[in-house]
């Protein structure tokens, strides 16, 4: 931590408008880097749950939030810049609570969805089509003249599920969108990753004119307690980021209430290396899951290089991972810093267990956690070479810094492998020609693909995946009419 910033950490949570206690008492919130206590938080019941979802409730029926645009906009540039008055504290929060490198935090972690995840949306309220004219017609089915529309209203209550990994980002962007649109909202943060969520209440009950119930925020250890957002029918839609197991799960307990559903899940992206490519710069994405210690769902794991190609490819990515090494998250140096927790450590590991005994050769890395740190929960960056797309290291999400690099025979052999997944997020293709890559974009089967390292990631574009990646988009118009729903209406006309 920088000398000049001290965090406070926000131990209530924000139910009705209010920062309250949880009934279950309190839990404490660990730095992934140290393992030292940072703080405690609220930990709530489902009995408080169940109070926060009555409160968004009442905030939708009874007030005028869904209909009062003018409010919505002025509330949501409010909270902008109440986030941009403690925007240091929030930082150091994030490396401390998330283990997020200092690096990360100056993109994706914490400034780019800054940057417009709220002030988008609140244009947007401006701009968007809440109202089309479809034109006088007779209806068949009446013979009146009619005139008819079509309306664009809020969903209702929104159950909002952030994961730990970038928890700022996923829920800037929920709140931004479902708020805009007229929604109210529970927000539920994971509990690894509690103090963003809860510094986010304060300043909305604080420093906005964002009325009571209409954002909540419930902090709790026990994930059951998430669940109830699932179950609840007063609860209209979840929004859920996290891993594909999980997201089934809430479709199938969210079908008896026939919940709207956004689900942006696990990935196994592959970049596709083109032997007509520089493959002094084009391998250089093989960093790309060591960023944030590979904990990112669209992180490009898999890399695809040309058998013809294949041993100067790996030996530019064994230079990249023999010179990076895991380190502390207040380095302004560090990329690779450490996972979130012991658990998901030993699930890495495991994971990387798992790819030596199935025959991949384990050329960087190790199977055990780095020497040089006595706490924490660390992973080596690893490289696996020789991997056949059937391992289970190419088929499963690690979630941790872990490459495997695939060779493959032709471009029709690296799109087969590359769409050989269960998953369908992102991918990224590299090549000297931009038609090329364009070519082999359309054939695949995932929701973004980034050519020649780009990353086209923004408030107003849509992010999402084919396949078990999930269902529906997050940001741009698609995100932002996903937390709408439509009404028909047709009335008689001279």
């Amino acid at each position: 931590m920088t000398e000049a910033t001290t965090v406070t950490f926000e131990s209530k949570m924000m139910i009705d408008g209010e920062l309250v206690d949880g009934e279950s008492g309190m839990f404490a919130n660990i730095n992934p880097a140290t393992e030292d206590v940072l703080g405690e938080v609220a930990d709530a019941s489902k009995a408080d749950m169940n109070r926060a979802i009555d409160a968004a409730r009442r905030s939708f029926d009874k007030t005028d939030w869904s209909t009062n645009r003018a409010l919505r906009k002025r509330c949501l540039l409010q909270l902008h810049d109440a986030i941009e008055s403690e925007l240091e504290e929030l930082r150091e929060e994030l490396i401390l609570e998330v283990g997020a490198p200092r690096a990360v935090t100056h993109g994706p972690q914490l400034d780019a969805p800054l940057e417009d995840g709220l002030k988008f949306p609140a244009r947007f309220i401006d701009c968007f089509d809440w109202e089309t004219d479809l034109g006088d017609a007779v209806v068949s089915l009446t013979g009146v003249n009619s005139a008819r529309r079509v309306w664009r209203e809020p969903v209702g209550v929104v159950g909002a599920i952030v994961p730990w990994n970038f928890p700022f980002e996923v829920t800037i962007n929920k709140l931004g969108q479902a708020l805009a649109t007229g929604n109210t909202m529970v927000l539920k943060p994971a509990p690894d990753t509690p103090f963003n969520a809860t510094r986010l209440g304060r300043l909305i009950a604080e420093k906005t004119d964002i009325p009571a119930g209409v954002v909540n925020v419930v902090t709790a250890s026990d994930h059951l307690v998430g669940e109830e957002l699932t179950l609840s029918p007063k609860v209209d839609m979840i929004s859920f980021t996290g891993s594909t197991a999980v997201g089934r799960r809430i479709m199938e307990r969210g079908a008896a209430t026939m919940k709207r559903l956004f689900l942006e899940l696990g990935g196994k992206s592959a970049t596709i290396v083109l032997e007509d490519a520089d493959f002094a710069t084009a391998c250089l994405i093989g960093i790309g899951p060591l960023m944030h210690a590979g904990q990112a769902c669209a992180a490009p794991t898999r890399i695809l290089l040309p058998r013809s190609r294949y041993a100067e490819g790996v030996a530019i990515l064994q230079g990249i991972y023999e010179n990076i090494h895991a380190g502390d998250p207040q380095d302004p140096g560090t990329i690779c810093g450490p996972v979130i927790s012991a658990k998901q450590q030993q699930r890495i590991l495991g994971y990387i267990r798992k790819g030596v005994d199935e025959g991949a050769t384990l050329l960087v890395g190790s199977t055990e956690p780095p020497k040089a740190f006595d706490k924490g929960f660390w992973v080596n960056p690893t490289l696996f070479t020789d991997v056949d797309n059937a391992m289970t290291i190419a088929q499963e999400e690690i979630f941790g810094p872990v490459l495997v690099a695939i060779p493959y025979d032709d471009e029709d052999d690296a799109v087969r492998i590359a769409n050989d997944s269960a998953y369908g997020l992102a991918g990224m293709v590299m090549s000297e020609s931009t038609e090329r890559a364009l070519a082999v974009a359309r054939r695949l089967r995932a929701g973004f693909i980034g050519l020649n390292g780009t990353a086209g990631y923004g408030a107003d574009m849509p992010f999402g995946g084919y396949k078990h990646s999930g269902v529906g988009r997050q940001n741009g118009l698609a995100g932002f009419q996903q937390y709408t729903e439509i009404k028909s209406v047709a009335y008689p006309v001279n």
